[in-house]
C-alpha cells in the first residue's frame, strides 16, 4: 500500500471511530459523514490509477528488437 493510500486509510479510519463514539452533534456527524465518503472517493481513484497503470502495456522503446515465437 502506498503511503498515500495508508495516510487516507488513517483518516479514514478515525472518521469511523469518531462516528462510533456517538457523542457528536447531529451537523458533525454529517460533516464526518461526508469527509468518510470523499476519503473512499480518493482512495477509490488512487487504487484505479495504479491498477490501470499495472494493466497498461509497456511502449516499444526505441532500438527494442520483437522476441521471436516459439
Amino acid at each position: 500500500m502506498t503511503e498515500a493510500l495508508q495516510e487516507l486509510h488513517r483518516r479514514l479510519q478515525q472518521a469511523a471511530n469518531d462516528l462510533r463514539a456517538g457523542d457528536a452533534e447531529p451537523a458533525d456527524t454529517l460533516a464526518l459523514i461526508e469527509e468518510c465518503s470523499r476519503l473512499a472517493g480518493d482512495a477509490a481513484a488512487r487504487v484505479d490509477v495504479s491498477a490501470r497503470a499495472a494493466l497498461e502495456p509497456l511502449p516499444d522503446l526505441p532500438g527494442q528488437l520483437p522476441l521471436p515465437a516459439g
